[in-house]
């Protein structure tokens, strides 16, 4: 079970194909073992094999992920407010947690503008370089904190990538009650996020992409921190 499992954990956000010696290799297998393997989820319905020779993680596994409680009950509840807001903001809408030192994106609805967005529902990106990433991370524990700041890796020329001046703005997220981010993830990108709070925890971030925060940051947090309240409401 723990081989099989490493083969499919092989795949992730950049690695959405491999071919048989590249799963063997990212999941520390033998080739003949990884054969045997990979034959097996094939034939069980957790991988597809392309006609190129490459594998892909197939739709049934996809829909057993969608499943989890947190996926599920958290997504159907923002579902409404996310409509909303994207109504009134027509920008991208984002609801994501945190997952590790990763932000985990459970729900997107794309804007209207032409904005560069790197995400997908399900994918992973760093907590430091997005807008909901910095909120989780404003408000998750110390040793995540510290772990996030020991690798700060850059993703666009923008993106923060000092310890000193992250703690600064994880500071001043606490204390104004959001987070923004301009060109860090993705250039010609900006975000602005705030958290979704069930009593005294932090659940989840709820955030927007836009091209400029220059103008309608103030409409855009309040927007935000509207539905982020109606989420949170029907969590707790």
């Amino acid at each position: 079970m723990s081989r099989s499992l490493a083969l499919l954990f092989a795949f992730d956000e950049t690695h959405r194909r491999l071919t048989l010696s590249e799963l063997a290799r990212r999941a520390g297998l033998p080739l003949p073992t990884t054969h045997r393997l990979v034959g097996e989820l094939v034939a069980g319905g957790a991988l597809v094999r392309r006609p190129t020779g490459e594998y892909v993680v197939a739709r049934r596994l996809w829909q057993v992920g969608l499943l989890a409680p947190v996926e599920t009950g958290l997504r159907e509840v923002a579902a409404p407010f996310m409509n909303d807001l994207h109504a009134a903001t027509r920008a991208t809408v984002h609801l994501a947690v945190r997952e590790g030192t990763e932000v985990l994106y459970l729900e997107r609805l794309s804007g209207r503008a032409s904005v560069p967005v790197v995400s997908t529902v399900g994918s992973r990106l760093p907590l430091h370089a997005t807008g909901v990433g910095k909120v989780l991370l404003a408000h998750a524990p110390e040793d995540v904190v510290t772990a996030s700041l020991a690798r700060l890796a850059r993703v666009t020329p923008f993106t923060i990538t000092q310890p000193a001046r992250m703690r600064e703005q994880l500071d001043q997220i606490r204390h104004d009650g959001y987070a923004t981010t301009v060109e860090e993830m993705t250039l010609g990108a900006c975000s602005v996020a705030v958290p979704v709070s069930a009593g005294s925890r932090v659940v989840a971030a709820l955030g927007v992409v836009v091209p400029s925060l220059k103008r309608d940051r103030a409409r855009l947090v309040a927007a935000l921190q509207v539905a982020a309240q109606g989420v949170g409401r029907s969590v707790g």
